[in-house]
């Protein structure tokens, strides 16, 4: 019988003839599909809106208005009022009151913008003649299925925009989250040496550097490999000594500390006499777990209990700091021994053994980066020194600058001053060149595919200039016999479309802006079971949005071109010869 459990099972229902038939039509097929279904859904929403009447739809709109301003206020409140997230912390209704109140001013916005529009059409129609007659041509009810492809014109323009927009704000997001990070956890500038063994004299070196005006921090470092285990597991780690009274004002270390507390890497007493109250980790709900009741009496030591506290500890191990994931792939909590093993040992009877030595888990920190988070351990300077062998030596000085954009101003200053040339210099820019490179490439190319969607969103319009120039062909001939010259029939047009343009780039554009200001504002947090971020990262730049809008509003009034074109070579004669 588990022979037969072993082969293939037979699925729990056959699928559906829909779901076959899907399947077979390929991707072109699905589109289409969904193109047809976004057109007609389209034309019924505008007859419907045309049954209801301009009343109608005013009232309508009034109350989608009022709608969003009542879910931003009452989501928004409410949001002000949810626990603070932390650990991995996740909770669903949490994230739907969050998005709630950013798509409640959102429809706010839009349907604002959809009320003033009347107002803002009559503002151009009294600017003159030109204008009058292509907002006239925007605003009429009359035209039937044109009207149909109108509001299709500016609803495709909007919605490219608008992806346009939040995808750009989400992948700069991404980008400045990920600069932050990388700022956070590492130096602007690091000073090293090829050689693993490190380098002396490094105490000048540090002086002159710490003297420069481009120069806000520095602090010695000394790095190394070694091997991390637990009662339970082991896993291969990165071990940094640092200072404890300058490594804060170079990396974020301190402000990183999640669980367990700074102070108790230079305190090891006090650290192996943990209170019971201590906070030592956090639950997969971010609840607390606490030391508790210490239960090791005070065996065979003759002493009562205030001088055996008085007095050290033999399990008073050196203070490290370990990274969220380290140790959760070890198994242990602020207090807690861990044993690090060092590749290169003492000489002994076998040859070289590794050198190892017991720590005890001080804090853990999360940086946000799974890389560092899963692979590095703090140490103080002079006990990594020992247990790395390297003496009296360092690996390395990491230097924060007063500017970290402008870094490359300051390294030359740093290596005239080091004068030394068994040591390099390196900025971050140049340390995560690629990086950032390929995070660029993808932004453009991002940029220039949407571009496509607002291009096609274009031809559109160029559909309804043409059918609204067949038309309207009597009332070009008669505009022309009045007097009207081939130029004015062009710029009546080209106004006509750029109106169109206009008002769907602004509704993009705008509703872009507002939901991913909503998104930022109310902090809408990602799962960290499958991202490995805090929330949703958003970044609004301004330049990216005004080159969005550029980049629609020129698209939309290339298309007008052809149309007004063939609207000014018409002849009086040709429009009004069937009539």
């Amino acid at each position: 019988m588990w022979l037969a459990a072993l082969g293939p099972k037979k699925p729990l229902a056959e699928p559906s003839a829909i779901a076959e038939l899907w399947s077979r039509i390929g991707v072109g097929g699905r589109i289409a599909i969904i193109s047809v279904a976004v057109v007609v859904v389209g034309y019924l929403i505008v007859r419907g809106l045309k049954r209801l009447g301009k009343s109608g739809r005013r009232t309508l709109l009034f109350f989608v208005t009022g709608i969003g301003l009542l879910s931003l206020v009452g989501f928004g409140t409410w949001v002000t009022r949810l626990p603070e997230p932390r650990g991995s912390y996740f909770v669903l209704w949490h994230q739907l009151v969050r998005i709630g109140a950013a798509v409640g001013g959102t429809m706010f916005v839009v349907g604002f913008m959809a009320l003033a529009m009347p107002w803002l059409l009559d503002r151009i129609e009294g600017r003159g003649f030109i204008s009058y007659v292509a907002a006239r041509h925007v605003r009429s009810s009359k035209s039937g299925f044109l009207t149909v492809i109108s509001v299709l014109s500016i609803a495709g323009v909007g919605v490219s925009s608008l992806a346009l927009c939040v995808v750009i704000s989400v992948m700069g997001g991404f980008g400045a989250d990920l600069k932050r990070k990388i700022l956070g956890n590492n130096a602007h500038i690091k000073i090293d040496t090829t050689n693993y063994d490190g380098f002396d004299n490094w105490k000048d070196s540090l002086d002159d550097v710490r003297v420069l005006p481009d120069v806000a921090a520095a602090t010695p470092v000394a790095k190394g490999e070694a091997m991390a285990s637990s009662s339970t597991n082991t896993a291969g780690v990165i071990v940094k000594g640092v200072d404890p009274e300058s490594i804060g004002t170079v990396i974020d270390l301190e402000n990183n500390i999640e669980v367990g507390k700074f102070e108790y890497l230079t305190d090891e007493v006090k650290l192996s006499r943990l209170p019971p109250d201590e906070p030592i980790g956090l639950g997969p709900g971010g609840e607390l777990y606490l030391k508790g009741p210490n239960l090791k009496p005070y065996f065979g030591t003759g002493l009562d209990k205030d001088v055996a506290e008085s007095v050290e500890p033999d399990d008073a191990f050196p203070a490290v700091i370990l990274g969220r994931e380290l140790a959760k792939t070890l198994h242990v909590y602020v207090g807690d021994e861990i044993t690090l093993v060092a590749p290169l040992g003492d000489l002994g009877p076998m040859g070289v053994m590794p050198r190892t030595r017991k720590f005890r888990v001080a804090a853990i920190f999360y940086s946000g980066m799974y890389e560092y988070d899963a692979s590095h351990v703090y140490m103080k300077l002079d006990v990594s020194q020992r247990f790395l062998d390297l003496e009296h030596k360092i690996t390395g000085i990491e230097v924060r600058t007063k500017n970290a954009e402008k870094v490359e101003l300051a390294r030359p200053k740093i290596e005239a001053a080091l004068g030394r040339g068994d040591l390099r210099v390196r900025d971050w820019k140049e340390l995560n060149k690629n990086l950032f490179s390929a995070l660029k490439l993808e932004k453009i190319a991002t940029f220039i595919i949407l571009s496509i969607a607002i291009l096609v969103a274009s031809f559109c319009i160029i559909c309804t200039l043409l059918l609204m120039v067949t038309e309207k062909s009597k009332e070009i001939a008669i505009l022309k016999a009045l007097g009207s010259s081939d130029g004015a029939i062009r710029r009546i047009f080209m106004t006509e479309g750029m109106i169109i343009g206009s008002i769907g780039t602004v509704f993009g554009v705008v509703t872009g802006l507002a939901l991913c200001l909503g998104l930022q504002w109310f902090g809408v947090r990602l799962d960290p079971k499958v991202y490995y971020v805090d929330r949703l990262p958003i970044n609004v730049d301004p330049v990216d949005y005004t080159l969005i809008a550029i980049a629609a509003l020129v698209i939309t009034t290339l298309a007008t071109v052809y149309p007004a074109m063939a609207a000014s070579r018409l002849r009086p004669v040709d429009g009004i010869r069937y009539e």
